[in-house]
This record gives C-alpha cells, sequence and structure tokens, in this order.
C-alpha cells in the first residue's frame, strides 16, 4: 500500500521544505559547522554528502532538535521542529537505526510510536506492509540484522504520513534486494511530491536516486546544484578515440588545440574538443579512426573532484603504508 500524496497545492520545487540559513556549531576546539546554508525542496529527492567529519549528522540532528546551533536557524515548512504539534505528521526521519529498545517487538515498537501522535494500529500495518517486515514484524527488534533495523527505521518515519522524509546513511547494512528496493522507495516518494533528504557514503546509489545534491566538507557548502549539471561540469570536453594512426591523430588534434594523452598503444584521451570537434578535425585532415567515445563522469569522480581538499581524515599513501610510518 502506498502512503498517499502531497496535496496538488504542496507539489512545487519552488516552496522550501528545509531551510537551514548561516548554521554554526563548534565541539569544544572543532567546528562542526561554519556557516551552513541550503534548503530542501519538495517533488526531489536531494543527496547530502560529504567526507566524514564535514558535519552531516550534526546538521540533520540540528533540523531535528537533538542538537542546538550556537549561530543560524533550521526549519521545518517554516517552523523549528521544537514547536511542531504532531512532528510525525510533518516530518519522518531516521537518524540511527539502532535506536529501540531491543525486547521489544518491531510491532510494539511502531505501536509505541504511533500511540504517541495520536495514530491507530492500522496505520502501524500499512507502513509494515510498505517496508517489507510482515515476516519479522512480531520478533524482537534487538536480534534484527542492520538491513532490517533499517527497514524497521524507514516504518517509523512513515508513520505520520509526513511530506518530508530525512534519512541518514539509510543505504547502510542493506543487502543487494535491499538497495535495489530503497532506490525505487526513495524515488517514488519523490515522485509524489514528497521533499526527501537522505546522506549517503554510496555515491552509486545517490546517482541513480537523487535528483539535487547538498555537497558539503569542513562544515561550509561547497556545492548546491543538480545531480545532472554536477557531473556534466565533471565531464568536461573529454573524448576517447580509438585509432591505428596515432601520431597523426596526435598531432592533428593538438594542432586544433586540444590536449592529447596516449592510454593505449590505439587510444587517445582527448581534452578540450568536443567529439563533434574531434571528429572534425580528424576527417578534414583524413586521418583513420575507429571510434569516438564522449567521456561521462561518474557521481563518485565529481564527488571526489570537489572534496579533495575537503577531506579531513585521509589514509596515508600507499608507498608509506608499505614502507614505513605515516607522518
Amino acid at each position: 500500500m502506498l502512503i498517499n500524496p502531497v496535496p496538488a497545492d504542496q507539489l512545487t520545487a519552488d516552496r522550501a521544505a528545509i531551510e537551514v540559513d548561516g548554521l554554526h556549531k563548534r565541539f569544544g576546539s572543532t567546528q562542526a559547522l561554519d556557516g551552513m546554508t541550503f534548503s530542501v525542496r519538495y517533488g526531489q529527492v536531494t543527496g547530502f554528502v560529504g567526507p566524514n567529519g564535514a558535519g552531516k549528522s550534526t546538521t540533520m540532528r540540528v533540523i531535528l532538535g537533538l542538537d542546538s546551533a550556537d549561530q543560524g536557524t533550521a526549519l521545518i515548512e517554516g517552523q523549528p521542529y521544537w514547536s511542531l504539534r504532531h512532528p510525525l505528521t510533518h516530518v519522518g526521519s531516521l537518524l540511527d537505526a539502532s535506536s529501540l529498545q531491543p525486547s521489544r517487538t518491531a510491532r510494539n515498537h511502531l505501536l509505541w510510536l504511533a500511540h504517541s501522535q495520536g495514530l491507530g494500529s492500522r496505520r502501524v500495518d500499512e507502513v509494515v506492509e510498505q517496508a517489507g517486515l510482515e515476516s519479522v514484524i512480531r520478533r524482537p527488534a534487538g536480534g534484527f540484522s542492520l538491513g532490517m533495523r533499517q527497514r524497521l527505521g524507514i516504518a517509523a518515519a512513515l508513520l505520520g504520513d509526513p511530506p518530508i522524509l530525512m534519512l541518514d546513511e539509510p543505504f547502510n547494512g542493506m543487502d543487494p534486494e535491499g538497495i535495489v528496493w530503497m532506490r525505487g522507495f526513495l524515488r517514488s516518494l519523490g515522485g509524489q511530491g514528497r521533499a526527501v533528504f537522505v546522506s549517503s557514503h554510496l555515491m552509486s546509489e545517490l546517482e541513480d536516486t537523487a535528483d539535487h545534491l547538498v555537497v558539503i566538507g569542513r562544515g561550509k557548502v561547497i556545492a548546491d546544484t543538480s545531480v545532472k549539471d554536477l557531473i556534466a561540469a565533471a565531464s568536461g570536453d573529454r573524448v576517447e578515440l580509438r585509432t591505428s594512426a596515432l601520431a597523426e591523430a596526435m598531432k592533428v588534434l593538438a594542432d586544433a588545440g586540444a590536449k592529447v594523452t596516449a592510454t593505449a598503444p590505439d587510444v587517445l584521451l582527448v581534452t578540450g574538443l568536443s567529439a563533434e570537434r574531434t571528429v572534425a578535425a580528424l576527417s578534414a585532415n583524413h586521418v583513420t579512426f575507429a571510434e569516438v567515445t564522449t567521456h561521462r563522469a561518474t557521481l563518485e569522480e565529481a564527488y571526489m573532484e570537489l572534496t579533495r581538499d575537503a577531506v579531513e581524515f585521509r589514509a596515508a599513501r600507499a608507498a608509506q603504508a608499505a614502507g614505513g610510518t605515516a607522518r
């Protein structure tokens, strides 16, 4: 059973579901948030990504009133979380799948949450079905795998049929079937007009799921853009060319203004010329070629390029790890 779609008068990407403005937060000597500003819109899945220690979980906790900001505001539908009456009907969240009483059955866990919001057992049955928990719902939740606890957390987040969902690393612990389910589930929520705000370290999953990305590093927003535009910018004008006339092709393309690098005996990586201009230059100079392919960056490549200077915890270089102690 699907949860009810958001009313038509709320279906607008111009209306902010979550607004974060100038958040600052310090823990001792650590500046966790340093002017964090962005918004999450209805009708799309917004990915929230950044290196470890970038401030993702802290930002989500501030939005939900679990941590207080030193400066700035975080609003849900224009209000602070603490002022929302029956908050589960405004925003459903999953920040820690292990936050449950382990001896309580999954059904009783959901019933307890439902009753706190004035909801009945029928709603519990609906979200159990949606999360695929029917076969385990009367088992103690403490015996669940991480993937099953994630599903239980999703069911809890859906109890109030909220227009906004906030999920912190929901793919963690999921088996392949669960990952496929989660992808489709998140897309369906966005398609219903809901605002879905999801953090993840799995760029491959967000590439197939998210419409928009907020990329952060060291407590600041690095990029706030669509997934499509971010990938296009990272792809640039890069073309892979396969030719038996390597030397001739390199000269012609270099004369046309491209940067050309041989990556295999019959393969060139061409930067600075589009595929169309590459073909035109080769054809005009009668240089034979077998294949021209436009390079499309992955979301992971785009993310790594954006955040390379914002990584706080970096592994030692392979040479150092193999030969001695990293300094």
